[in-house]
């Protein structure tokens, strides 16, 4: 089985791989990735992301498909609704499911194309940070955050 093409990008918090497959970003991970295949999707994920990063690109504009449960994408869908220096609590949108803050926060970390789907941009009650399943976890969070302007430096 052939792997599915990767690309990598150097970002402020860290290398970020994303992959492909069947015409769709599946996946963004931390990290280098073994091989470095151009395809004019990931390409394009790579200019999205380096614009996201300069703070030109409030919004991704990619194909996607997350594999998670049919919960997970839900929890997926309405956290890519949430704008750019935007926040949103777990119980919120847990409210929005008719579900609970934990089976969110559980799809939060589950997420397969973290940054994309920004799931950085869910927090705990009261404003509180909660986890990050991503790089470093809670500073790359709370990077993410202030990139958007969500937190005050």
């Amino acid at each position: 089985m052939t792997p599915a093409p990767q690309l990598s990008y150097p970002s402020p918090v860290g290398d970020l791989t994303v992959s492909e497959d069947d015409g769709a970003v599946v996946a963004l991970d931390f990290g280098r990735g073994m091989t470095q295949t151009h395809t004019a999707l990931l390409d394009d994920a790579v200019e999205q992301l380096a614009a996201y990063f300069d703070g030109s690109l409030m919004r991704f504009d990619l194909p996607l498909h997350p594999h998670g449960t049919a919960f997970q994408q839900k929890v997926w869908g309405l956290m890519v609704a949430i704008p750019y220096g935007g926040t949103r609590a777990y119980a919120d949108l847990a409210r929005d499911l008719s579900s609970a803050p934990r089976a969110v926060g559980g799809a939060c970390g589950a997420n397969p194309i973290p940054v994309i789907i920004p799931c950085h941009r869910v927090l705990a009650a009261g404003g509180k940070m909660g986890g990050y399943s991503g790089g470093e976890g809670l500073p790359t969070k709370i990077a993410l955050l202030r990139l958007e302007g969500a937190l005050a430096l």
